[in-house]
């Protein structure tokens, strides 16, 4: 745990070997986050290196590496993240961030195993880099805005996702997402967006734009009535509000 505030104008963490998370239930005693690694309002951070992350999908369910409130964030130059046991990076309620030529890994048959997870955060950038999941590539949940991905390629794994947006009758809104030139291989899903019955909010202001597809079973998607995990969910008259959506020079194939 790397918990702020702290007084210099600049914070430079480097990683240059291999991290190995604990494999065991005794490797984990007296942790009191849901993260491996976690950086907690800490400004203008940049964290680089040539090194790997290796959750070794361990036996805690916990997220890999994880900022919050961590404003001008910059993450770039690590060449794996493998194998996180949850999430491989999370940001949550971050205004400034930029994160490059990362290598995120994990099977394609491993549950839950997000590439990058956005929440309540804004202006985000996401360029030249490569995920390969067992579920969201990239996920941006609610409260974000001025999101933009570029240059980016997934598969496998369930494509990029706006959501799931709305759970628990929730008021949550996504704006102001750019997706252009990443390419999807044999993914679940390419371009996707998801809500659940009953809530509020908005999804809206979203562009997919120069987009390749290979046997990508569900090239665009929205579906708004999401029910994760067989909890027989019922229908609701209210629903999160899907607009001004574009799609543009979306090519390739199908998986199906």
């Amino acid at each position: 745990m790397f918990q702020g505030p702290w007084q210099s104008n600049s914070v430079q963490v480097q990683i240059l070997g291999t991290m190995l998370a604990p494999n065991s239930m005794d490797g984990w005693t007296n942790c009191s986050t849901n993260c491996w690694l976690r950086f907690s309002g800490v400004s203008n951070l940049i964290v680089s290196g040539s090194g790997t992350i290796d959750g070794r999908i361990c036996v805690i369910k916990w997220q890999a590496l994880q900022f919050n409130y961590c404003n001008n964030l910059q993450l770039s130059g690590l060449t794996t993240h493998l194998n996180s046991p949850r999430n491989h990076i999370s940001l949550t309620a971050c205004n400034g961030a930029s994160l490059s030529y990362l290598h995120i890994s994990a099977p394609a048959s491993s549950p839950n195993t997000d590439g990058i997870d956005i929440s309540s955060s804004t202006n985000i950038n996401i360029h030249d880099s490569n995920i390969a999941t067992g579920d969201d590539c990239i996920a941006i949940n609610g409260n974000s805005a001025h999101i933009n991905i570029t240059g980016f390629n997934c598969g496998p794994g369930h494509g990029i996702s706006m959501g799931s947006l709305g759970r628990n009758r929730a008021h949550e809104t996504v704006e102001y997402v750019y997706v252009q030139h990443c390419t999807f291989t044999q993914t679940q899903n390419g371009a996707r967006i998801k809500t659940w019955q009953g809530g509020s909010g908005y999804a809206r202001y979203i562009y997919f734009q120069h987009i390749q597809l290979q046997q990508t079973s569900n090239p665009i998607i929205i579906v708004q009535f999401y029910c994760d995990g067989g909890q027989g969910c019922t229908g609701k008259s209210s629903a999160v509000q899907v607009s001004d959506v574009t799609y543009l020079d979306i090519k390739g194939t199908s998986g199906n």
